[in-house]
């Protein structure tokens, strides 16, 4: 190889290796627009209009509303604190219920309101909604993925067992009760 064909393959390298380094830049920087978020963010109602409805263009927000002292909300705070690590791209925020809507009724607790650009998408109102204390991290995740909030790699519902289409649910007394497709087996 001669000395002009080396200098030519060096520039092409060069050339290269500079498109290189500016798609993996613009990609890192998109990457760290995307993850701004990471942690659940306690809020009060002074905050609830800044925090959700104006929180941005292109951005999901789930809104927890708990009371302290219920099991269910506790867990769900939890499995929110795994989950906005994992969904930094998505706004998670928490709120005493009663602190951010006055007079919210306990019967209602918990409570999730996910919204998008600042509008309401969806309630899950009631431990009903959540399947009660068997509610899992995965399981939860697999809900805000049929809203469209997260993409998850889950494509049945994780509350469904691995034999045939029973869904197990907790009752509030802590017993299992299997759905009408079991009552219908006996």
């Amino acid at each position: 190889m001669s000395l002009d064909e080396l200098d030519d393959f060096e520039d092409e390298d060069s050339e290269f290796f500079e498109e290189f380094k500016r798609k993996r830049l613009a990609e890192m920087k998109e990457t760290v627009l995307k993850r701004r978020f990471g942690e659940v963010l306690e809020i009060s109602g002074v905050d609830y209009v800044q925090e959700v409805n104006n929180a941005g263009e292109g951005v999901w927000v789930v809104l927890h509303l708990y009371k302290q002292g219920v099991p269910l909300c506790a867990l769900i705070n939890r499995h929110l604190t795994g989950l906005a690590r994992k969904f930094a791209d998505v706004k998670f925020v928490k709120s005493i219920a009663n602190t951010c809507i006055p007079n919210f009724p306990d019967a209602s607790l918990p409570a999730i309101f996910i919204y998008y650009e600042g509008n309401l998408r969806k309630q899950i109102i009631g431990a009903l909604d959540f399947g009660g204390m068997s509610l899992t991290e995965d399981a939860l995740e697999f809900i805000l993925a049929q809203e469209k909030v997260v993409k998850t790699e889950f494509e049945c519902d994780p509350r469904i067992s691995g034999a045939g289409n029973r869904t197990q649910v907790s009752t509030i007394y802590g017993r299992r009760k299997a759905d009408e497709s079991d009552e219908e087996e006996d």
